[in-house]
């Protein structure tokens, strides 16, 4: 799950225009800065939840962009290094998912959304056949194999492999 976060979220990122993280649509309440810290505070959130038990929901003060891009890499490799330790994991996994993953995954999609609003769409992408490897969780993912791409009508169809 850490992995699909990483690479979901490294692909709502990356590459992101000048001045992005400040962007602030008509009617937005979030820039895309603000939703990024705060899934970096999910993600310490949930690392500090799954080893000590205690759900104490910190809100940090948000980085300039590119310093909460490296936090939210960082966050994803010092809990991911726990959870492939011997150390015993004190909530479940269906809890896990329900709260801080499911609500990050949300906001990757939020991020996603303001990316298009601003003129700099992230194409859509068959996620199940994606190469997402556990262990991945740094901003080196794999080259997306099965984006969509636009055609005139502004309609995301997969491409076709090349011949």
């Amino acid at each position: 799950m850490l992995a699909t976060l990483a690479y979901r979220g490294g692909k709502a990122i990356r590459e992101a225009p000048a001045g992005f993280g400040d962007f602030r649509p008509e009617g937005c309440l979030n820039t895309p800065v603000l939703l990024l810290a705060h899934i970096g505070d999910l993600i310490e959130w949930a690392h500090q939840w799954c080893y000590s038990g205690q759900s104490n929901f910190q809100v940090s003060e948000p980085r300039e962009w590119n310093g909460e891009v490296t936090r939210f890499h960082q966050a994803l490799a010092a809990f991911d290094a726990s959870l492939a330790s011997e150390r015993p994991v004190l909530v479940t996994m269906e809890n896990l998912f329900q709260a801080p993953i499911a609500d990050a995954l949300t906001h990757i999609g939020q991020l996603a959304l303001l990316r298009r609003l601003a003129g700099d769409p992230v194409p859509g992408e068959r996620y199940r056949l994606a190469e997402i490897v556990p262990g991945r969780v740094g901003p080196e993912q794999a080259k997306p194999g099965h984006e969509f791409e636009r055609d005139e009508g502004a309609i995301w169809r997969p491409r076709l492999p090349s011949r």
